[in-house]
C-alpha cells in the first residue's frame, strides 16, 4: 500500500509539471449514456410546455475582437456553439427557441432586446464568455451569471434572480467552475459592473433576463476547454440542468381580476388571483402603486384572493405592482398594470 501511495504521488507530481497541455473537464452523468439524457429531459418536459425563449449569443459578425491569449477561442464563436446546442437541449425538452443569431453575423445590441421584447418569448438567456480587466491577467476562472439591477432598486425583479441562481448552480457544477469571490452564490447584479445601468441586453429587454459568463477565455487552462466543441455542450447542459431544475420549482400564476373594470377616484379595491401548488410565501408579498409602498392587503389562501386596498386614487393614468414567492422561493414574474382612474 505504502508503494502504491508512493506511485500515485509521483504521477500526481508529473501531471502538475507537465499538466499545461492537458486539457481537464468531466462529462455530466446525464451526457455519458443518451438513455440517461433522455431520462432527464422526460422527466423535466413537462415543465417545458408552452414556455419559449430567446437565446443569445453574445458579440459576433464585426465584433470578433475578443480572442483567448492562445488564439485557440474567439467568443462570439464559442458563444454561439453553446447557444446552438442549448436551443438542442431546450427544443428536446418540448420549448420553443428564438435565436438572436444562428452563425457569425452582427446584431445590433440595443437590436437584441427589440427582436426579444417582439418575440413573445417568456425568458431572455444571453450567453457570454468572460475577460479580466487587465490584459495580462490569464489566471482569473470563475463562472458567474448576472440579473438586472439590484434589491434596493425599483427595476429589481427577484424572479430573475431566481433564474440567475438557478443557471448558476448547475452551470458550474458542470463546469466544475467556482463562482469567484465577488459574491457568495455567483450570482451578480449587472450594476457590479456598470452601476445604475447595468448590461444593456438586461436593461432594455422587457421578459426576464440573465446574462451568463460562463468562463474567461482568457485562462490559459479554460481556454483549452472552451475550444473542445463536447465541452461546450457541457456548459449548454448546465444551463439547461439549471433552467428545467428553476422551472420544476414552479412560478406562482398571478393576475389582475378586475383589470377590465371602471376604477374611479378615491378608495380602491384592486382583486388579484395568486396560486402556486407549493403554496404562497405570506411573507414575501410585496405591493407598489405609483412605486410606492402599499400595506393594506389581505390574501385568502384557499381562495388564492389577494385584495389591495388603495386608501386615495386620484383621476389619471397609474401603474400597480405585485411581487410574491412560493413556499420554494421562486418569485412572479415581472407583473406590472397600468390603470386608468376615472373622476367620479
Amino acid at each position: 500500500m505504502k508503494n502504491f501511495s508512493i506511485f500515485m504521488l509521483s504521477l500526481l507530481l508529473f501531471a502538475g509539471c507537465a499538466g499545461r497541455d492537458v486539457v481537464f473537464y468531466e462529462i455530466p452523468y446525464e451526457l455519458r449514456e443518451a438513455s440517461n439524457m433522455n431520462e432527464f429531459v422526460a422527466k423535466y418536459s413537462p415543465y417545458f410546455s408552452g414556455k419559449k425563449f430567446y437565446v443569445d449569443p453574445g458579440h459576433g459578425g464585426e465584433d470578433r475582437r475578443n480572442i483567448g491569449n492562445l488564439e485557440m477561442v474567439v467568443e462570439a464563436d464559442i458563444n454561439l456553439y453553446v447557444a446552438l446546442e442549448l436551443k438542442y437541449f431546450l427544443t428536446q425538452a418540448g420549448a420553443e427557441v428564438v435565436l438572436s443569431r444562428d452563425k457569425d453575423a452582427t446584431v445590433e445590441l440595443k437590436h437584441r432586446s427589440v427582436l426579444a421584447n417582439a418575440s413573445g418569448a417568456d425568458f431572455f438567456i444571453s450567453i457570454h464568455h468572460n475577460a479580466p480587466g487587465k490584459d495580462s491577467d490569464d489566471w482569473i476562472n470563475y463562472t458567474s451569471t448576472y440579473y438586472h439591477a439590484t434589491e434596493k432598486d425599483y427595476e429589481y425583479e427577484p424572479s430573475e434572480r431566481d433564474l440567475a441562481k438557478y443557471i448558476q448552480r448547475d452551470l458550474a457544477y458542470a463546469m466544475r467552475n467556482s463562482g469567484g469571490l465577488g459574491s457568495f452564490d455567483g450570482t451578480y447584479s449587472d450594476y457590479w459592473i456598470y452601476p445604475k445601468m447595468g448590461f444593456s441586453v438586461l436593461r432594455i429587454t422587457e421578459i426576464p433576463s440573465v446574462l451568463v459568463e460562463c468562463g474567461f477565455f482568457t485562462n490559459n487552462f479554460e481556454e483549452r476547454r472552451l475550444a473542445v466543441s463536447e465541452f461546450n455542450r457541457i456548459e449548454a447542459w448546465g444551463i439547461f440542468r439549471g433552467i428545467a431544475r428553476y422551472l420544476s420549482a414552479g412560478i406562482p400564476e398571478l393576475s389582475l381580476l378586475n383589470e377590465n373594470e371602471s376604477l374611479y377616484e378615491g378608495p380602491l379595491t384592486l382583486d388579484f388571483f395568486l396560486k402556486d401548488s407549493s403554496g404562497i410565501d405570506t411573507a414575501s408579498f410585496v405591493v407598489q402603486f405609483d412605486s410606492a409602498a402599499v400595506k393594506d392587503f389581505s390574501f385568502d389562501a384557499a381562495a388564492g384572493l389577494l385584495s389591495v386596498v388603495i386608501p386615495e386614487a386620484e383621476a389619471g393614468e397609474h401603474s400597480i405592482r405585485v411581487i410574491a414567492a412560493n413556499n420554494k422561493g421562486n418569485h412572479t414574474l415581472p407583473f406590472h398594470r397600468k390603470l386608468t382612474v376615472l373622476q367620479k
